[in-house]
C-alpha cells in the first residue's frame, strides 16, 4: 500500500511511517522484527500489541486475545524493552481500567517511546455505560500518573468508536455534526492536552474504524474545533509535529 501511495504523488498521500504487529511475548520476536524492517523499506517504526482485557460481560477482549495482566508479565516487558533496544516504539491499545498497568510498564522501560492510543479508552459500554463521571475519576487519575512518565505520548482520537465508548451515533438517522462531536469529546480531549502538554499529544483519525459513526471530514473538523483554543504553534505540534517526533518521521 505504501508503494502504491508513493506512486500517487500529487493524487494521494505518501506514508511516512508504519507501525505493525508482532507478539511481544514470542521467543522469535527478533525474527519478526527483522522481517518487518525488511518489508517496511525504511518506513517501519514500531509495534502495537493490543492488550485490551476486561472481566466484565459486554466488554470484549482485543483482537490479539490478551490475558489478564499481560503488560505486567516478564515476557511482555522483555519484548517491549527489546523494541527500545532496536530503536522502535510501542503503541498501547488498552482499556482505561488497565492504565495503571501501562504506568508500571512505562516506568520499567523508560528508554522506550510509548504511545497511548485513543485517549486511553475511557469505556462507555458494559458496566460503564451511562456512567461517565464514575469513569472519568480513575481515568484521569491514572493518566496523570502516565503523563508523569516522559517516555509516553498520547494519541487524541478514536472518537468515533461507539463499540467502546457507547455513543448512539450509529443508530441515528444522520451522522453527528462536527460541532456535536466536538461538544461530546472536548472536555476529555482538552484535559489530555493540558495534562500531557501539546508536545506529547497527537490528533489521529483511526479510520476506517471511526467510519462506523463519522464521515472523515466531520471527524477532522471536530478535532480542529477542539484544538481551536490553543495557539498556532501548539496546534502545529498536535496535528503533525508530535507525530513526526514520536515516530521519527524525519528519518523516513
Amino acid at each position: 500500500v505504501a508503494a502504491q501511495a508513493a506512486e500517487m504523488r500529487g493524487r494521494g498521500t505518501t506514508l511516512g511511517a508504519i507501525v505493525g504487529f508482532a507478539d511481544l511475548c514470542d521467543d522469535r520476536l527478533d525474527e519478526a522484527l527483522d522481517a518487518h524492517v525488511a518489508a517496511g523499506d525504511a518506513l517501519f517504526r514500531g509495534i502495537r500489541h493490543a492488550t485490551g482485557w476486561s472481566p466484565h460481560e459486554g466488554v470484549g477482549r482485543s483482537h490479539t486475545k490478551p490475558t489478564e495482566g499481560l503488560m505486567g508479565t516478564e515476557a511482555f516487558r522483555r519484548g517491549v524493552a527489546r523494541l527500545g533496544e532496536r530503536g522502535l516504539s510501542f503503541d498501547a491499545w488498552l482499556y482505561h481500567p488497565q492504565l495503571d498497568e501501562l504506568v508500571e510498564l512505562a516506568r520499567a522501560v523508560p528508554e522506550v517511546t510509548i504511545i497511548a492510543d485513543h485517549l486511553g479508552a475511557p469505556l462507555g459500554i458494559g458496566p460503564y455505560r451511562g456512567r461517565p463521571e464514575e469513569v472519568d475519576e480513575p481515568w484521569r487519575r491514572s493518566l496523570t500518573d502516565l503523563a508523569a512518565c516522559p517516555n509516553v505520548w498520547m494519541k487524541l482520537g478514536g472518537v468515533g468508536m461507539a463499540r467502546y465508548y457507547g455513543m448512539d451515533w450509529a443508530e441515528a438517522e444522520r451522522p453527528p455534526s462536527s460541532e456535536q462531536v466536538a461538544a461530546h469529546w472536548q472536555d476529555r480531549v482538552r484535559w489530555c492536552i493540558d495534562t500531557f502538554g501539546p508536545d506529547r499529544c497527537m490528533f489521529e483519525s483511526n479510520f476506517p474504524v471511526d467510519r462506523e459513526t463519522l464521515p472523515y471530514a466531520v471527524l477532522w473538523n471536530s478535532l480542529q474545533i477542539i484544538a481551536s483554543p490553543y495557539s498556532d504553534d501548539e496546534q502545529d505540534r498536535m496535528f503533525h509535529g508530535s507525530a513526526e517526533t514520536a515516530y521519527r518521521l524525519e528519518d523516513a
